[in-house]
């Protein structure tokens, strides 16, 4: 029989690809998973590593077994799921990860709309960037999460996650008030501008290098046929949003920061969409406490929109 808990290991170290990365993502030393994945051979009665010098990689047969470990996981988690679904009532914790936006406005009424139908859920939020998300998932450090990521920068699907579509949002480029372009002075509506290249000389508030805001702001503009200038790097939307009314620069903002901004800012709508879905680990679609999030944040997303 062979063992669950090394079959996680083989499968974290196909997705991390170190063992060092393994050891950190499960708090073990490198020597522990080292030795639990040599027990793992021994169970399998062949070699699954390969390794030179400090590199270590998956043989045939470790990417077979990997292929089959993944269905016993999925396996797992739907019975789970399915051990939860004739439980009485929803009881213990569910660990929620989202981005800082979400947390601020569609998480709150999820948590009342939780807490009320089924009290017996200890509700634990993480806040954190989306790209730490999956990993956080495939680490059991949260249950659900959400992701999201840009039309002109789309992020690959994780197979070892579902998802379902949660928010399609507008994204609007935030201006200092009297900054061009302003369609009233140009004589036309909104669609006689040509919001992006009108800054195209101007300083921007942007995210962190590296994060997908930043990567997506990259995209915008240069499909508009410049690089930003940026000035000021702020991760926190309220913060940028300050920035811009303080005639710091001007930013791209997605549609859930862009509810009440602060006076002396203006939103010019572009046509480019920010996609937020709510994910899990593969068969835990069943599992009652997902459901039941699921429905919540729905809930709370089309309130917040006022559909």
């Amino acid at each position: 029989m062979l063992d669950v808990r090394r079959l996680r290991l083989l499968c974290d170290l196909a997705r991390l690809g170190t063992i060092a990365a393994v050891a950190q993502a499960h708090t073990y030393t490198p020597s522990a998973v080292s030795q639990q994945l040599s027990r793992l051979e021994r169970e399998v009665g062949m070699p699954l590593l390969e390794r030179t010098g400090r590199r270590v990689t998956l043989t045939t047969a470790g990417r077979v077994l990997v292929g089959h470990a993944e269905t016993v996981l999925t396996a797992l988690e739907q019975t789970t799921a399915a051990l939860a679904a004739v439980a009485t009532g929803l009881t213990g914790p569910l660990r929620i990860g989202a981005f800082p936006t979400a947390v601020r406005t569609l998480l709150p009424a999820t948590l009342v709309t939780l807490g009320q139908q089924h009290p017996g859920l200890e509700l634990r939020v993480t806040e954190l960037d989306p790209v730490a998300v999956p990993a956080a998932l495939h680490e059991r450090r949260l249950d659900v999460g959400l992701l999201n990521d840009y039309d002109v920068v789309p992020v690959e699907p994780d197979p070892e996650l579902e998802t379902v579509p949660l928010l399609d949002e507008t994204v609007f480029l935030a201006l200092p008030d009297g900054a061009p372009p302003d369609p009233a002075q140009r004589g036309g509506g909104p669609g006689a501008a040509d919001p992006l290249g009108d800054t195209r000389d101007a300083a921007w508030v942007m995210a962190t290098p590296g994060t997908l805001c930043h990567t997506a702001t990259l995209h915008v503009c240069r499909a508009a046929g410049f690089t930003p200038r940026p000035r000021h790097h702020a991760d926190d939307f309220v913060t940028v949003l300050a920035l811009v009314a303080a005639g710091q620069g001007v930013s791209l903002i997605p549609q859930l920061a862009a509810a009440h901004p602060p006076a002396g800012v203006r939103l010019v709508p572009l046509t480019t969409r920010r996609r937020t879905r709510i994910a899990y680990r593969r068969g835990a679609a069943e599992h009652p406490a997902t459901a039941a999030f699921v429905t919540a944040i729905q809930a709370a997303t089309s309130t917040f929109l006022g559909r």
